[in-house]
């Protein structure tokens, strides 16, 4: 599919979800069937589900930054088992510490880090997720992460309706005055046992609700990064590496990556990244694109980030493309976390 196709089916996605729109299919009713016949199969092969266990990372982190009568920043991570963190061992491995210890560094500020993400959540549980966060006013998150949608599309959850719980979430939380970073939903054409024809399927499902995600997602006045294939050739290339041991979530290797891919953005939104690096760089192909366009381009480049930038125009909002620079990282784990008092 081409980005000029993945946009129109975004944009009408989109538009489904904040009109109360039906089920707007993702690949097509019997595309959709064998997916789920496949990935039913694809789970009992990498044994998904048999180990729940998600390490426990709450806490503070940057401790050594701590000045007196200055409060911590507060992050919460909200979502599914990748928000959560599961497949990895320590708490330090997770996400949700490695944002918290990499925002704590920039920022040279204590991050008081809670994760409310459910391991297997859909979209539709954001609005118990978000209950929570929002549950003590007085606790308002300075910045909201959240990784949702790959279990949307194997359960198939019509797109308009996933893209409309989400953006509800995002909604909310802004008009709290909490920053918003979403992951958009993974490439799950990379999952080990998964083959062909279902790669195809599933990349193509994938890519589709991660546009439509960033539509809404942007409208609402968060922003967004691409999961996508986190390391691109490098992901297909070394499966072993960067996925976890049950083959279907990702190892400490892979979630370092996804996290680094998401800390700029959220540096970013709390106003803690260089002014420069905020201007688009033609050589990176970054601009200002229609939203529908930007968010089918992020869709197929995994990293890339897509924020609001004009309200409205031509032909509708116009969105910030960027491609922020990367690097492959080495898993150093944070230091060890304060429990919360």
């Amino acid at each position: 599919m081409t980005s000029m196709s993945r946009a129109r089916v975004a944009r009408r996605i989109a538009a489904g979800a904040a009109y109360g729109g039906g089920g707007i299919g993702l690949a097509g009713a019997a595309a959709m069937g064998l997916l789920l016949a496949e990935v039913r199969l694809a789970r009992r092969q990498v044994g998904n589900g048999t180990a729940p266990h998600v390490p426990h990372a709450e806490g503070r982190y940057g401790h050594v930054y701590a000045v007196p009568d200055e409060p911590p920043l507060r992050l919460v991570m909200l979502g599914d088992s990748t928000a959560a963190g599961q497949g990895v061992h320590r708490a330090g491995q997770t996400p949700g510490a490695l944002l918290a210890s990499g925002l704590a560094a920039v920022a040279e500020r204590p991050v008081e880090l809670r994760n409310v993400a459910l391991p297997g959540a859909t979209s539709d549980d954001l609005d118990r997720q978000v209950a929570l966060t929002l549950a003590e006013p007085s606790l308002v998150p300075d910045i909201c992460v959240i990784m949702i949608g790959a279990n949307d599309v194997t359960r198939r959850m019509p797109a308009t309706r996933s893209v409309r719980h989400l953006a509800t979430a995002v909604r909310r939380l802004r008009t709290a005055g909490a920053e918003v970073v979403v992951g958009t939903c993974p490439d799950l054409g990379t999952i080990e046992p998964v083959q062909q024809p279902l790669r195809w399927l599933a990349r193509r499902a994938s890519r589709q609700l991660a546009a439509a995600q960033t539509i809404g997602v942007v409208e609402q006045g968060g922003r967004t990064v691409s999961l996508g294939d986190l390391l691109g050739p490098e992901f297909e290339a070394n499966p072993r590496e960067l996925f976890g041991p049950d083959n279907y979530h990702p190892s400490a290797e892979g979630y370092a990556t996804a996290a680094m891919a998401v800390l700029p953005t959220v540096c970013a939104a709390l106003g803690l990244w260089p002014a420069d690096e905020d201007r688009p760089d033609a050589s990176r192909r970054e601009g200002f694109l229609p939203v529908a366009r930007a968010a089918a381009e992020a869709a197929s480049e995994a990293g890339t980030e897509v924020a609001a930038a004009v309200p409205s125009g031509p032909k509708g909002p116009w969105a910030l493309l960027k491609r922020r620079r990367r690097r492959r990282v080495q898993v150093t784990e944070p230091a060890p976390v304060t429990p919360s008092s």
